[in-house]
């Protein structure tokens, strides 16, 4: 039976949005986030599908559940739902549930201004500042980001050739810089994104194995970053990363820009202790900074991979009570193709 109740806040981060699930959490099964985070997708993918799907929903939709921590550690946990699934790790996310959870009273951290989050990606630290009971900033410690493969050539047919790196910042994504058959995300449109996006992604796939050497579950190519000249002449970079079917990030994307920054340290373009100020489609901004660096074994062998922080803002403009009912023919919604 598919049937639920559900509150939520809605919040966006920096454009995005984020709808933060205060009630009807399901039971997950095992010890980790990682372990319930297939629990979920096992036996309650249902309510992902009836939350972020139209008509409750949108193609952009994207949201999370506070869980008790699993760590011992740890403040609290959170499971990721979106449109694509369930995320090891959601920068933008973590940003709007941390800034909806903290203004609403429904998370109590051990030390002011700061937590331990377990994600299933892993481990999570944050910091936050408030002034007048709002948040103002959330910065995230993300997990170890590293630069998997390096100078692939994809055949993309109708395009032509791309040659893009692939790179880990809490999920896998292929990076995609201008060149011959890309002119940049300044030159194409959002329908040309959306277009060629899914098309990549797919070959990527078929092209190379991504696998996180600790974590077996996370894998696969699952974004698209495109680059380009930024509108903003304090940003760094700029990019529009593609998600789910039909999805731009309208935020600069927080797992996305740990990727960027693993691959520009990676070709010795930025540095411990270096800022990168990134840049979403729609002009909003992260500042991303490479804190330090860690050892990770792959099947590649030993890599070097940074431990970035992401910092940015969310903005609460909602609250809203969500039925879900089997004689809804549209329970689990739907997407238009």
């Amino acid at each position: 039976m598919n049937k639920g109740t559900f509150f939520c806040i809605d919040a966006h981060t920096c454009g995005n949005p984020v709808r933060l699930v205060t009630s009807g959490h399901p039971n997950l099964k095992g010890e980790s986030m990682s372990e319930k985070r297939q629990s979920f997708l096992a036996e309650h993918d249902w309510i992902r599908q009836g939350l972020m799907f139209e008509p409750r929903g949108h193609d952009m939709m994207s949201g999370a559940f506070l869980y008790p921590p699993c760590s011992d550690n740890a403040d609290a946990s959170i499971l990721f739902i979106e449109t694509s699934g369930c995320l090891p790790m959601c920068g933008h996310g973590t940003i709007g549930a941390v800034t909806a959870a903290i203004e609403a009273g429904l998370l109590s951290p051990k030390t002011p201004g700061k937590l331990v989050i377990d994600v299933p990606a892993g481990q999570i630290n944050v910091e936050y500042g408030m002034q007048d009971n709002k948040v103002t900033f959330v910065k995230v410690y993300n997990v170890a980001a590293y630069l998997a493969y390096q100078n692939i050539t994809l055949n993309i047919p109708g395009l032509g050739e791309l040659n893009v790196d692939i790179s880990y910042g809490g999920n896998y994504y292929v990076i995609v810089e201008p060149q011959q058959h890309f002119p940049g995300i300044d030159v194409w449109s959002a329908a040309e994104i959306l277009r060629w996006s899914p098309i990549v992604r797919a070959i990527a796939s078929e092209t190379v194995n991504c696998q996180h050497p600790e974590d077996p579950t996370v894998n696969g190519v699952s974004h698209v970053l495109w680059t380009g000249t930024p509108q903003n002449e304090n940003s760094d970079g700029a990019n529009a990363v593609f998600y789910g079917d039909k999805a731009i990030d309208r935020s600069p994307c927080g797992t996305g820009t740990s990727a960027r920054m693993a691959q520009l340290f990676a070709r010795g373009k930025l540095a411990i202790g270096d800022d990168y100020t990134h840049e979403s489609y729609i002009g909003s901004q992260f500042i991303g900074h490479i804190e330090d660096t860690v050892i990770l074994d792959t099947p590649q062998g030993k890599i070097t991979a940074i431990k970035p922080s992401i910092q940015g803002w969310a903005k609460v403009f909602g609250k809203n009570c969500i039925t879900i009912d089997d004689d809804d023919p549209y329970a689990l919604g739907f997407t238009v193709k």
